[in-house]
């Protein structure tokens, strides 16, 4: 059986043992960060990673080599937000409601993995390619990576305990 640009099924499951791997290692490196780093700031960073590394490999040609070394580094860029981002709803809204807030930021990513995959597939039908769905990619991530620079990761002032004489 062959997969993709006529590699065998070996090159897939080695695709996903890497970015397997990659989740481990890239959460646990995301929450050692964390201790040094705002979160947000790393988010940020993140995201431009992504945006980057599939521009890359858009550029490169498809060998196994490519797909390994973007499997791999997607891998450490994929679930490392997953710390970050929780961290950050903790920091601005305090740890009270924090499975509430991000049960629903989880949630909002499922949707738009969702729409991402279905959307996708739906651009393959109408013009034979995922290059589109690639390129959006692309620019999401560079809009992910601007719009949580800027977040002002400081607790809501009305959820802070009141302040007494």
């Amino acid at each position: 059986m062959s997969l993709g640009a006529g590699w065998g099924a070996g090159v897939a499951g080695l695709a996903f043992l890497l970015i397997g791997g990659g989740n481990i290692a890239g959460t646990y490196l995301a929450g050692v960060l964390s201790n040094k780093f705002r979160q947000k700031n790393l988010l940020s960073l993140i995201y431009l990673g992504r945006a980057a590394l599939i521009a890359w490999m858009m550029l490169m040609p498809k060998t196994e080599m490519t797909i390994y070394i973007f499997s791999g580094i997607f891998g450490l860029l994929w679930l490392s937000t997953v710390p970050l981002t929780s961290g950050v709803v903790a920091k601005i809204f305090g740890a009270r409601h924090l499975g509430m807030l991000f049960g629903l930021v989880f949630f909002s990513h499922q949707v738009g993995a969702f729409l991402g995959a279905w959307l996708g597939g739906l651009n393959f039908d109408v013009t034979g390619d995922y290059n589109n769905t690639w390129y959006a990619s692309i620019l999401l991530g560079l809009l992910a990576a601007a719009l949580h620079w800027p977040i002002r990761d400081q607790p809501v002032e009305r959820l802070l305990e009141p302040k007494t004489a």
